[in-house]
């Protein structure tokens, strides 16, 4: 069940479950996460090519990793403008995979989303993050703390609110 909406309600934002005919927004926004991974000089054909590749594999992995998450699309106004996928893993709850699209991002509603994630969860909140990713701040600012970190990601985990 989707954790309730209070802070980012406030926004405007509503979720509901992931379908297939959403994959195309899914595979663009994570496109505008990863474009860190582009060579440059590719031509924008084989940019394309390599993103959906990459956005193929990655949606693969996690339907086989977690087949019973939570797959919320996140919508503003009636339009997607992110995903939060939730699982629960060794007792925990595991924030798969957060993701807004550029615009909606740095205007608080991430703060808010997450809020309501973790507001009376009584399990420890787990997460990686890639280490320079600007939201990392944000979930230092919420209470996760790194647990390990190597090159590419840093787990976090957040202690349940008493």
């Amino acid at each position: 069940m989707p954790p309730p909406l209070i802070e980012a309600a406030a926004f405007g934002i509503s979720w509901r479950a992931m379908t297939d005919g959403d994959l195309p927004f899914v595979a663009a926004l994570f496109a505008t996460t990863r474009a860190h991974l582009v060579q440059p000089g590719w031509p924008r054909a084989m940019q394309a090519a390599f993103l959906e590749q990459q956005h193929r594999m990655q949606h693969l992995h996690f339907r086989g990793a977690w087949p019973d998450a939570e797959w919320l699309l996140i919508e503003r106004g009636g339009a997607p403008i992110g995903r939060l996928y939730l699982a629960e893993q060794d007792g925990h709850l595991l924030i798969v995979d957060i993701s807004l699209l550029p615009e909606a991002r740095g205007a608080g509603l991430g703060t808010a989303i997450l809020k309501d994630v973790l507001a009376g969860e009584a399990r420890p909140v787990e997460l990686t993050v890639e280490p320079f990713n600007p939201a990392r701040r944000l979930y230092d600012r919420l209470g996760f703390e790194a647990v390990e970190e190597s090159a590419a990601y840093v787990r976090m985990i957040r202690a349940p609110t008493p």
